[in-house]
């Protein structure tokens, strides 16, 4: 749940991935591993390699462009890829067992996403949120925001080139930029839209973390994708494996951390 005060703010977006309809998680993927399958309410399983970035292109724009400002009142630099990433005050070191303090959330589109001052996103605007604290929050925080944007962004390409890594990226990157080009589309029926509504860390060893986040759907329904980041030329970035795991429903968020912004 959201804490006291930490209302999801609205971050526009004209992101085609994002309107009525199209269903944002991360269990998209299962992935992520990062997200890449899009979960619909049939909850039939993707076809392997270009299922997610079809189901993703298949959607229509619909709301308008994120703001300048960056996460939590930071740098809106972010078409700066390059640049180095200021240093950031998280320093912790042990997985949370608790919501983490701190947090702000936005609405990137329609999906309430979560930022800190501490931990990052430290450079953000438009489709770009980048520059996480190398600590277990931080590595919460960039699995929860580039997972979304990889797939929701205007400029998707941009974001999955600089963010993702991994075995699938190239063959996602393939398919989507296929799909986009002969304009296939699906009436998006039956696709809901989730919500963070819990976490729960497997493993964390600073060089990558494999978190599980648990997606709320509107009639209350819930499955949880498990996620892994890597920490790579000095930031988190979202690894999109070749064969991405399958969200599963779950029941309840006993054994997970609640955390979400609406």
């Amino acid at each position: 749940m959201a804490e006291p005060g930490n209302r999801a703010d609205r971050e526009e977006s004209h992101s085609p991935w994002l309107r009525t309809g199209f269903v944002l998680a991360v269990a998209f993927l299962g992935f992520v591993a990062v997200i890449g399958v899009v979960v619909l309410t049939s909850s039939e399983p993707s076809d392997e390699g270009g299922g997610a970035a079809r189901a993703a292109a298949s959607r229509k724009p619909a709301a308008p462009q994120p703001g300048g400002e960056g996460a939590d009142g930071g740098s809106s630099t972010a078409a700066d890829e390059e640049a180095p990433c200021p240093r950031l005050g998280d320093t912790g070191k042990e997985t949370p067992t608790a919501a983490p303090t701190g947090v702000t959330w936005k609405l990137f589109g329609t999906v309430a996403l979560p930022a800190s001052k501490g931990a990052g996103p430290a450079v953000a605007g438009g489709d770009m949120a980048r520059c996480y604290a190398h600590t277990p929050v931080g590595a919460l925080l960039a699995t929860s925001q580039i997972s979304v944007r990889y797939l929701a962004a205007d400029d998707w390409l941009k974001v999955t080139r600089a963010q993702v890594r991994g075995a699938g990226r190239d063959p996602y990157i393939t398919a989507r930029t296929k799909s986009e080009r002969e304009g296939e589309s699906e009436s998006g029926e039956g696709a809901v839209q989730g919500q963070i509504a819990g976490f729960k860390f497997v493993t964390y060893t600073g060089d990558s973390a494999v978190i599980q986040t648990v997606w709320r759907f509107p009639d209350g329904r819930m499955q949880a994708a498990t996620t892994t980041v890597l920490w790579q030329d000095g930031d988190w970035r979202l690894e999109y494996p070749a064969d991405p795991p399958a969200p599963t429903p779950v029941d309840s968020l006993a054994g997970y951390v609640e955390w979400g912004g609406v």
